[in-house]
């Protein structure tokens, strides 16, 4: 049985006047999470506490699964309530979480992540972070736009991708890891790995055995660090992995016992795609009349033997090939077809199907031209959308066009921002009497 002990601390920082975090802690689930939220004075404090209290509602099964659809119940309940309510319209907040899950090798640990709150694991004293911010500035470093240190202190370093109650349904990341004694989470909001560096964050993490201890340096190291956002952390421990960290070790010590009784290599004398055998040839039954030829060549029948076995090699390895590439062909063709991407036709912004400059003889399709200008697109953006904004489905395509759109609406006052993002909603009324809300992630 795996046992985690946990601790936390957060702070309001140095800057805001109110605390827009909120930290998930259900021990009885061993069930750990970070929300950060944003959009208003009062809406990113809602949007976070939903977050939270509903994940833990909902997270009640030992899964991977059961842990991604209470964070997707959580999403829909924070779009619902800001769609209910004018005071809290565009709120929206991340959300990292961990949970202690069943699987067929025993405990292991389910990580979730929604926007660029993070997870990190610190084992055998190397730090690693789990999660992948969904930030326009990781986009950019990811296509080779940016560098890591370029991106630390990017004006835009704060506009989110993907955040909780931002539409009604949102794509949730998320993975496990096999947990083993002394490993520890770190999961935290971004006022903190913005002040302070993972080398600080590791050192801390080696440093103070008790987890609340922990998180309350690493608070105090944000603050010192300039604390221009709410500071959240939680630190959770593995005290006890049911054994299977001994057990390892048992398996790793078992090898050279291994090693040394198995059976000796000798040198290969006969060809390398014939069996080995423990005696000569001569000394298998009937050996002379298996191996004699009409030349007395006792390895003439061999040679034809094995020149018939390398053509029916051959001849398969080549079918094998064409099978591939028939293949890949038919897949980069049903790609072709069935994703589109965002560029510029001349100097405005339009929909291709396809893939940017083609694949092979499929070449893109022009779907539409917007009426936005390449002038228009933020400084940013322009490298991404000149080589072409890779999605899915036409619809995520757009929608990117609508956050797009936004974006550009809101230029001027996400330059007076300062790390808050607060979505924007534009409702429609359609036939019938239906209304739709279109929402979108300006700057945080």
């Amino acid at each position: 049985m795996t046992i985690l002990r946990a601790g936390t601390a957060t702070d309001v920082g140095q800057v805001r006047s109110n605390n827009q975090d909120s930290q998930l802690l259900v021990a009885g689930n061993s069930l750990y999470g970070v929300a950060d939220g944003m959009g208003g004075h009062q809406g990113g404090e809602v949007a976070s506490a939903i977050a939270v209290e509903l994940t833990g509602q909902h997270a009640t099964e030992p899964t991977l699964e059961s842990l991604k659809q209470a964070v997707r119940l959580a999403n829909r309940a924070i779009f619902e309530k800001a769609g209910s309510d004018r005071d809290l319209h565009g709120m929206g907040t991340t959300l990292v979480a961990i949970q202690l899950v069943a699987s067929p090798d025993g405990d292991e640990v389910a990580w979730v992540n929604v926007g660029d709150s993070r997870v990190y694991l610190l084992r055998d004293d190397r730090l690693v972070q789990l999660s992948h911010d969904h930030s326009l500035v990781e986009d950019l470093v990811r296509d080779g736009q940016l560098t890591a240190d370029e991106a630390a202190v990017h004006p835009q370093r704060n506009i989110l991708t993907r955040a909780l109650g931002i539409d009604l349904d949102v794509a949730v990341d998320g993975a496990t890891v096999l947990p083993f004694t002394g490993d520890r989470f770190l999961l935290c909001s971004d006022g903190l790995f913005n002040e302070v560096s993972e080398d600080q964050m590791a050192s801390v993490l080696r440093r103070l055995a008790d987890p609340t201890e922990a998180s309350e340096e690493l608070v105090r190291l944000a603050n010192e660090g300039g604390g221009r956002d709410n500071i959240t952390v939680v630190v959770v421990e593995v005290v006890d992995d049911g054994g299977r960290a001994a057990a390892a070790s048992a398996a790793l010590a078992d090898d050279p016992t291994r090693v040394l009784s198995a059976v000796p290599v000798v040198p290969i004398t006969q060809p390398a795609d014939e069996p080995l055998f423990a005696g000569s040839r001569s000394s298998l039954p009937n050996a002379d009349d298996s191996f004699r030829s009409e030349t007395d060549d006792p390895f003439a029948n061999l040679d034809k033997a094995r020149s018939r076995r390398i053509t029916w090699r051959v001849l398969a390895f080549l079918l094998l090939l064409l099978v591939l590439a028939g293949a890949t062909i038919s897949a980069i063709g049903y790609s072709a077809r069935n994703t589109y991407f965002v560029g510029f036709q001349g100097q405005t912004v339009a929909l291709y199907r396809g893939k940017p400059g083609g694949v092979l003889w499929f070449d893109p399709k022009l779907v539409r031209v917007t009426k936005i200008t390449r002038r228009d697109v933020p400084a940013a953006l322009r490298p991404i959308i000149t080589k072409g904004k890779d999605f899915s489905s036409r619809g995520a395509a757009d929608r990117y066009l609508v956050n797009l759109r936004a974006q550009i609406g809101t230029t001027v006052n996400d330059a007076a921002t300062t790390s808050t993002t607060v979505p924007a909603t534009t409702t429609t009324a359609a036939p019938g009497g239906t209304t739709t809300t279109t929402s979108t992630i300006p700057a945080r």
